[in-house]
């Protein structure tokens, strides 16, 4: 059997390397999985790519960086039967903009709550913190409204934006709790905890959990 052409640099526990598993497991794409909870792999990472952030793909003499793009990468090289960013312009710009949305005001104040507990207690950001979850709430509400009578976030269809918000809001859940209220909030989270390509990446994730410096709670 050939070696599949693509590397990916990731780890299993990380939400943008999740996001980008979803995306090559959605469509079935062949790629050599360089675990970094193995310190050769790790090592070849940081000699690849300096700031050593992951994920990163390499496919033959490219490398592509940060999750967004190396998804983007994957529909213009190696596309498969789920179309992750639509062709028609307009259609691929509200893909976008949700990704970001997700990026932005999910992730990235769920992240700040997550790394400043990591932090000693001397250098610690309560007033971060405060505004990190501040902006949770509105993003949450945000989103419950902007689901309103759709099944996924951009489009009818299973997108970039779906590969993004299911381990960000996966995750954001176990940070700042989704309120009850958002009802839409919390059938979408199911819902992407129910697609396949996602379970498999949460599955594989398991034997990490206690790993989450807030404490994973039992469930999911």
């Amino acid at each position: 059997m050939s070696t599949p052409a693509l590397r990916l640099y990731a780890h299993p526990f990380s939400s943008y390397c999740q996001k980008v598993l979803t995306a090559l497991y959605e469509n079935a794409t062949p790629f050599d999985y360089r675990n970094l909870e193995i310190a050769q792999n790790s090592t070849e990472l940081a000699a690849l790519w300096p700031m050593k952030r992951f994920p990163v793909l390499v496919d033959g003499s490219r490398t592509v960086l940060e999750a967004s793009c190396i998804i983007e990468y994957l529909q213009v090289h190696h596309p498969g039967p789920t179309t992750l960013i639509p062709p028609d312009a307009e259609a691929a710009l509200d893909v976008r903009m949700l990704d970001r949305f997700f990026d932005n005001y999910i992730s990235t104040p769920q992240q700040k709550v997550v790394f400043d507990r990591l932090c000693a207690e001397a250098n610690r950001d309560p007033h971060g913190v405060d505004k990190a979850r501040a902006m949770l709430e509105t993003a949450y509400a945000w989103l419950d409204a902007h689901m309103t009578g759709r099944e996924w976030a951009a489009s009818d269809a299973f997108s970039m934006a779906d590969c993004g918000a299911a381990p960000f809001l996966f995750y954001a859940d176990w940070t700042h709790a989704i309120d009850p209220r958002f009802t839409r909030v919390h059938a979408y989270r199911q819902r992407l905890l129910a697609r396949p390509a996602f379970k498999r990446a949460v599955d594989e994730a398991r034997p990490f959990r206690s790993h989450f410096p807030l404490g994973a709670p039992d469930r999911d």
